[in-house]
């Protein structure tokens, strides 16, 4: 079944959409991010500009992260002040990643710069979550002690505060970069950032893994809210029938995600997470190489004119 796309001005098959959408919402659930590092590349694979790939996932990531955080919070597994902190710099850095997103647009290098992100940030990010997973798992099977994790000099920086349901006393200035880093990068390449965010709050903010998942999926919630309405009024990139779909199988698959996480051991999520993000960073590589670079620059004029 043929539909047309407003925006993005061409047809799509309605089920496959829908399939991706529900594929993606499971991972999201599962690993508890927004699933736009997959959903994103998805979408240019088929066909879609990248500028109107990262606008309009951003609502579907916003649905997955939703129905993920209402499942994390039921069980109490989300730290309210903590996401709060992050979201004071989430929400200043996705502002300015859409005026980022604009300019690179009027300039015409933004369909490529988004390539050239995908494949530097998913292959560098890919590859150190698998290797360290792998080290993990073989440590579980060896039955060897995990290293002891110690405080670094972001525990010494001022302006600390205790954040109770993680149970640690932190400094917000990390916090808040942290949150201005994700919104920023979330808003130019249409990626939630919770495949960053978790590792950083486990190994550099040694925030309880108890409370990670759940906490990075309000951050992406209303940034990627915030990113979509943003793109909407100042870039019209936003394909709503697009993002409709795809919010349809993404709230679907999240829900099926979330529970099959918790049947999984952490070592095996990372390991696993880790092994997904490379992949799709090699198959944006090889797509980058294979595709001729002028061919982004014609796509780019086509959207903007």
């Amino acid at each position: 079944m043929q539909l047309y796309l407003p925006i993005a001005d061409l047809p799509v098959n309605v089920f496959l959409v829908l399939a991706m959408g529900a594929a993606v919402g499971f991972v999201s659930g599962m690993f508890g991010i927004g699933g736009g590092f997959l959903m994103t590349p998805l979408l240019i694979f088929i066909g879609i500009t990248p500028a109107v790939a990262v606008a309009s996932v951003a609502s579907h990531i916003a649905a997955s992260s939703f129905s993920g955080a209402l499942s994390y919070w039921r069980r109490r597994a989300i730290d309210p002040a903590l996401a709060s902190v992050l979201l004071c710099g989430g929400v200043t850095g996705t502002a300015l990643g859409v005026w980022a997103f604009t300019q690179l647009r009027a300039l015409g290098q933004l369909d490529l710069m988004i390539a050239l992100s995908y494949v530097v940030l998913l292959t560098t990010v890919g590859s150190l979550m698998f290797s360290e997973g792998l080290r993990a798992l073989m440590r579980t099977r060896r039955g060897a002690v995990a290293p002891r994790r110690t405080h670094n000099w972001i525990h010494g920086l001022p302006l600390k505060m205790r954040f109770k349901r993680s149970k640690i006393y932190l400094s917000v200035i990390p916090v808040v970069i942290v949150g201005i880093v994700i919104g920023f990068i979330g808003a130019i390449m249409g990626i939630g950032g919770g495949f960053i965010l978790v590792p950083i709050m486990i190994y550099v903010l040694r925030v309880p893994t108890s409370t990670v998942i759940g906490t990075s999926m309000v951050l992406t919630l209303v940034t990627m809210l915030v990113a979509t309405m943003l793109h909407a009024v100042t870039n019209h990139l936003v394909d709503a029938v697009l993002a409709l779909i795809l919010m349809v199988g993404g709230v679907t698959g999240a829900q099926f995600g979330a529970r099959a996480g918790q049947k999984i051991r952490g070592e095996q999520l990372r390991l696993l997470l880790g092994l997904l993000i490379l992949s799709v960073g090699i198959r944006f590589a090889i797509e980058l190489v294979i595709q001729p670079t002028d061919l982004f620059t014609i796509r780019e004029l086509g959207v903007s004119s």
